[in-house]
């Protein structure tokens, strides 16, 4: 083994490796690895034919930090990719499998003392701090910056205070020490307020005594000598000094390099600009496990530091998503989340996220033995702040009003005044983004957003200034000005809206939360609350939508108010009932006020709105009469409309109203109406809150199926997956999903479709909190379950799901689940609990006049009644009744499904004959759909009567 007392150098193949330190050459140059990789070499080769188990190789690398035998591997493979190590030719560490790592090199042995060359002694880096323990995160950048120092002769280090620069900087140095013969110098120009003593300060570094009263000559004559490296460290107060001096220095001293830091770059001759950007955080995402979120830095930074401060440390799986979010929170700046886990042995990693919002955290302590600045993240924000001219501080305090990013011009609109212009504004926004306190957005579009520390740090001084309250006001105008553009903008595709007035939905949250708080302005939350109403509904926002609604109307009867703004708002908190929770008992009489109003106002608008709503109620509380009444009344109030829209619209009202009633050729005519008028569609309807084109299409799949022209159906519904998909409203997209898709995919007996298409609808629906799909989605999926044969699992899942679901399962759309409920019953031979379920349903629909699946659940009850000794002699007529009333409705898909079963049942009775010309004229008359399930059934009974 390799005598571990001096730093001697463990030679292998055109390798020499210093362990103490950290140096490995490769043909006498050196050659930079990352810290990890360097970490495992060096302790490999110190064990040369020793199998090291792989729980040893990570806890005596990462120590307390819990990580899995993945980033083992990784940095492994970065570690054989450096050494040339591919297996075929040169082989230095090995794997062996199922115990772990061995360093198989064969080690050249030392040269007799007579020829051994002169001890070289490398002198310690002069001033440099120690180095960190462990570089969390940076170890890539880190290697960048070290390879850049050989191309490059000054490189700054930019970012914002606390993001980790100096901790960069200092490892760079160690680590490319030797290549300058420990000639390191590092100069703190943090504690410097007098600019003009630069060059003494850096004098003083460099072990200097300089009398002269211009010590830049002596500097000069000291750095030309020998190859040196300068960091820099700090300069952002001194930049306009500074500058100069090292353009100098570094054109006079050809060997010398310098590596600065600063929070904005230098904008000097031959200067190379790394920006160091946060670390990187776990993503806000459902169901991150430890694993997933360790493998971030900054989560990895999190957890061992709380190991240094705390002892031995493991990540729970309760704990990973709060150690996620305080790493987003913190914005991946490395300070911040240094002192957030300081905290956590005071009060846990909860109590630490808990804290996060108040101002408190600016004043948490890091390590004693920082520099001032550091200890605290007020005190790294007040050393930028303190260094700004009066209309940059003045900017980033107002700016901190702003809730996430914000474009130019609204930043220019409410941070502007009090003898600030607007290009004023936008200037000294240009200025502090290179001083690292702005960043810009990763958006398409140009747009800035203050770090979360940042905008706590600025709120605060606007707090300690009073100015809170002014520029509150500003914002919250600016977005109801912004937003009540926004409703009249329906020309733009949703899409590209969503991406222009969606990316404000915090600043209007921020704006609504400060209108209606003590220190508001009441009259402008309520006009804000009537002017977002647009972006709730386009979100698919329901529930938002109704609180905000309901504390806008709440305050609008404390102040009075006039009609116009209660009819928006009252129109705005029926619709999010309606379609946030169905079956809602409060929509109507608000729609009916709504109603009443804009009649009295003679809104033209608002009256199709009110109409509209409640036909929708009236399908949701399963009056299909009524419905269809109010399609009427809609179509009345559009006939003398000039929107054509209007029009359009109350055609697919109307469609919807006759294929539930179960008039499905009538329906199909105003659907294609409908379809042939959409290429005219230029905007999108002010009232209608999905897409008209992408509903339409929906709907008229589900007809042209029953209609049995499936081909048809089933293209139309391909396409209007992508086409929803591609739009981005999520209430739409579950429409498309649970109105067509699913259904279709699940009446042609493609269950490995319904069952992709309902776990994206259940997954949806998770994703954007719409529960009433949601509810129905489970179900779905158990029905899906039980149709596939696995009945002891789907069946009863189904039947929880369905009373899960509540009153909500007397929506139309819940009504093809209970008839698989009984349809399952009939699987599982429990025939009297699906009768009962199936008298229940037939009831209902009878009475609700829910009539479009009425020859399906007749069928259904002929089946369950043909194994039921007591109601077996009914079952011949309810199938024929149900035939009828298929062909009555020109529901050709029920009707071939009915005479499947009559067909069946007639041959059961010796009635083949009659049963193969029954079976044969209807499925005869099918066009389309030759693959699907029911037209193969009817093929092989048909070649059954024929043998």
């Amino acid at each position: 083994m390799p005598d571990r007392s001096e730093d001697s150098a463990i030679s292998f193949g055109p390798f020499r490796l210093f362990p103490k330190s950290r140096l490995l050459q490769k043909e006498g140059a050196p050659l930079h690895v990352g810290g990890r990789a360097l970490d495992i070499l060096i302790y490999l080769a110190e064990r040369p034919g020793e199998v090291v188990d792989k729980r040893e190789l990570v806890k005596r690398i990462w120590a307390d930090v819990n990580v899995d035998e993945g980033s083992l591997r990784f940095h492994v493979a970065a570690l054989r990719k450096a050494l040339g190590d591919t297996g075929k030719s040169a082989r230095y560490v090995v794997n062996v499998p199922g115990r772990g790592y061995c360093f198989v090199a064969s080690l050249a042995q030392p040269a007799a003392p007579a020829a051994q060359q002169p001890t070289v002694d490398i002198l310690p880096p002069r001033s440099l701090p120690a180095p960190l323990s462990k570089m969390v995160g940076r170890e890539e950048i880190v290697d960048k910056i070290s390879n850049g120092l050989s191309l490059h002769r000054f490189m700054t280090i930019v970012g914002p205070g606390g993001i980790g620069k100096t901790a960069v900087a200092v490892t760079v140095g160690h680590r490319r020490s030797q290549d300058f013969g420990g000639r390191v110098f590092f100069v703190d120009f943090g504690p410097l307020r007098d600019a003009s003593h630069i060059a003494t300060t850096i004098a003083s570094a460099l072990g200097l005594t300089i009398s002269a009263e211009d010590p830049t000559p002596a500097l000069l004559t000291f750095l030309k000598a020998s190859p040196a490296l300068l960091i820099f460290d700090s300069c952002e107060h001194v930049l306009d000094h500074l500058a100069p001096l090292v353009e100098r220095i570094v054109r006079e001293a050809p060997q010398l390099r310098v590596l600065a830091t600063s929070r904005e770059s230098f904008r000097s001759e031959g200067e190379r600009i790394f920006r160091l950007f946060p670390l990187d955080c776990p993503p806000e995402r459902e169901g991150l496990g430890v694993d997933d979120v360790l493998a971030y830095p900054a989560a990895q930074l999190f957890v061992e530091r709380i190991a240094q401060s705390s002892g031995a440390f493991q990540l729970s799986a309760e704990e990973a998503p709060l150690v996620a979010s305080i790493c987003r929170r913190l914005d991946g700046i490395a300070l911040a989340i240094e002192l957030a886990a300081g905290r956590v042995n005071a009060y846990g990693i909860a109590g630490t996220a808990s804290l996060l919002d108040s101002r408190f955290s600016l004043q948490w302590r890091g390590r004693r033995t920082a520099v001032p600045r550091h200890q605290t993240l007020a005190a790294a924000l007040d050393w930028s702040y303190d260094l700004l001219p009066a209309a940059e501080s003045a900017t980033l305090r107002r700016l901190s009003v702003f809730a996430g990013p914000f474009a130019p011009e609204a930043a220019a609109i409410v941070a502007a005044g009090d003898g600030l212009s607007a290009s004023e504004t936008l200037e000294a926004i240009d200025s502090l983004v290179t001083k690292s306190l702005i960043s810009p957005s990763g958006s398409r579009t140009l747009r800035y957003r203050l770090l979360d520390t940042t905008r706590t740090y600025a709120h605060g001084k606007l707090n300690e200034l009073g100015e809170t309250r002014q520029f509150a006001r500003r914002h919250a105008e600016h977005f109801r000005d912004f937003f009540a553009r926004a409703e009249a903008d329906i020309s733009t595709p949703l899409p590209e809206w969503l991406v222009i007035y969606g990316a404000e939905l915090d600043n209007v949250r921020v704006a609504l939360d400060w209108a209606f708080g003590p220190d508001g302005d009441t009259a402008l939350g309520i006009a804000l609350t009537a002017a977002a109403v647009t972006l709730w509904v386009r979100l698919s926002l329901f529930a938002e939508c109704r609180e905000r609604t309901r504390t806008a109307l709440a305050a609008l009867d404390d102040t009075g108010g006039d009609d116009h703004v209660r009819m928006q708002l009252l129109s705005a908190l029926g619709w999010s009932l309606m379609y946030g929770e169905g079956r809602a008992r409060e929509a109507r009489p608000i729609l009916e006020t709504t109603l009443e109003i804009a009649e009295r106002l003679d809104d033209k608008d608002f009256r199709l709105r009110a109409l509209w709503g409640l036909c929708i109620d009236q399908f949701n509380n399963g009056q299909f009469g009524k419905a269809r009444a109010f399609a009427d009344r809609f179509a009345t109030a559009a006939a003398n409309s000039p929107d054509r829209t209007d029009l359009m619209l109350a055609d697919r009202l109307m469609a919807v109203a006759l294929h539930y009633l179960g008039d499905q050729d009538d329906a199909r005519q105003r659907i294609d109406r409908v379809n042939a008028s959409l290429h005219v569609l230029a905007e999108k309807p002010k009232i209608f809150p999905l897409d008209l084109r992408i509903s339409t299409q929906y709907f008229r799949a589900r007809i042209l199926w029953l209609q049995g022209l499936a081909d048809q159906a089933q293209a139309l519904a391909a396409r209007n997956i992508e086409e929803g998909r591609a739009n981005g409203h999520a209430l739409t997209f579950c429409s498309v999903l649970g109105q067509a898709a699913c259904p279709i995919a699940f009446w042609s007996g493609d269950l490995e479709a319904a069952e992709r298409h309902g776990s994206e609808l259940l997954e949806h629906t998770e994703r954007h909190a719409i529960r009433l799909w949601g509810l129905w989605a489970r179900a779905f999926n158990a029905s899906v379950a039980a149709k596939r044969g696995d009945i002891a699992v789907g069946l009863p899942l189904l039947r929880e799901e369905l009373n899960r679901a509540g009153d909500a399962r007397f929506l139309p759309r819940f009504l093809p689940l209970l008839g698989e409920l009984a349809a399952g019953f009939l699987e599982a031979d429990q025939i009297d609990r699906g009768l009962d379920v199936i008298e229940d349903v037939l009831t209902r629909c009878n009475d609700r006049q829910e009539l479009w699946y009425l020859p399906e659940l007749t069928r259904i009850k002929g089946e369950l009644t043909l194994r039921s000794p007591r109601h077996a002699g009914e079952a011949e007529a309810h199938f024929r009744e149900a035939m009828a009333i298929a062909a009555r409705q020109g529901a050709r898909f029920w009707e071939l499904r009915c005479a499947t079963s009559l067909a069946r049942f007639m041959a059961g009775a010796g009635q083949s004959a009659d049963a193969l010309t029954l079976l044969e004229n209807v499925s005869g008359s099918f066009t389309e759909g030759a693959d699907i399930a029911d037209l193969r059934s009817a093929r092989d009974l048909i070649a059954q009567l024929r043998s």
